[in-house]
């Protein structure tokens, strides 16, 4: 499958990426090994070339990297060309005995950094975000600690998660225009009040976003997309392909800094949702869709 590419900062991408989070934790038991092996090469194979991981993305606190390691070892065992797949990871969120934590201290951000680099075998990570914002510290405390990272050659692009207008804009003024490579926000057609704004305020800078959980959540929302939306459902039966596809493939032409990086915990999810990247929607399609966020 070839698609068009898309940017983030110096990076070139597929259309969509994939969510690995599922792979580790969710609903249920985190996802039997050959079967996120098989999800991996599934999704490498439908020529999805960005991977997305977190640290604290595991199925216990004491099993932080759980996602990172299982994502190294699904892109080490495939066997195509593995050049042009890019590795995005996050840190920032503790997770402990007692519970989860916001730290976004250099000090913390870097020793985080460290770890993800050795669950993923690597020197440098092609784009490290701050997870989530840490309230006790200013916010661009934590964005000059991702610029030393970036100037060490830690890492190649940084990005901010869960992030507000505000808070791009504080990152903007410590990287300059063009320094903040993308944004990762929660956006689909059941999540958009508080992040339409975002997506747009990243197209005037330049800046890609990554919207998570893009068809509606793990918890239902994305299996249930085209019930609880008809336009969803009446779009995909007019073009034979399934409604999360339809979703997937609006969220694109919404700009093309819009990068999605639909969650999968098996190779038919990522592969029906790779389809996306070739799917044309008519204007008139397009326009009922936009309604849902109008």
């Amino acid at each position: 499958m070839t698609a068009p590419t898309r940017r983030i900062g110096s990076l070139t991408v597929s259309p969509l990426g994939l969510g690995a989070m599922p792979l580790s934790q969710g609903r249920g038991e985190p996802a039997p090994h050959e079967r996120a092996m098989a999800t991996i090469h599934a999704t490498l194979d439908a020529g999805v070339t960005f991977l997305d991981t977190a640290d604290i993305y595991a199925p216990s606190w004491d099993t932080m990297g759980h996602n990172e390691k299982i994502v190294a070892e699904g892109l080490r065992s495939w066997d195509g060309d593995r050049s042009s797949v890019v590795l995005a990871t996050k840190g920032g969120i503790t997770r402990s005995a007692e519970g989860g934590g916001r730290d976004g201290s250099a000090t913390y951000l870097r020793a985080a950094l460290e770890k993800s680099l050795a669950n993923l075998g690597i020197d440098s990570v092609d784009l490290y975000y701050w997870h989530r914002p840490d309230r006790s510290i200013r916010y661009a405390e934590g964005v000059e600690a991702l610029a030393a990272f970036q100037e060490e050659g830690l890492i190649r692009e940084i990005g901010i998660s869960n992030a507000n207008v505000e808070e791009i804009d504080v990152a903007l003024e410590v990287l300059g225009e063009g320094g903040l490579a993308a944004v990762q926000n929660e956006f689909s057609p059941t999540f958009f009040h508080t992040s339409a704004r975002e997506l747009k305020h990243c197209g005037e800078h330049g800046i890609a976003f990554v919207p998570w959980s893009p068809l509606g959540g793990t918890g239902g929302g994305a299996s249930a997309v085209g019930e609880r939306f008809e336009q969803i459902q009446r779009i995909a039966d007019a073009h034979g392909v399934s409604p999360q596809q339809v979703v997937l493939a609006w969220e694109l032409a919404l700009g093309d800094h819009v990068i999605p990086i639909p969650g999968a915990s098996r190779p038919e999810s990522i592969t029906d949702s790779a389809r996306a990247m070739d799917l044309e929607l008519s204007a008139g399609d397009l326009e009922q869709l936009n309604q849902i966020i109008a």
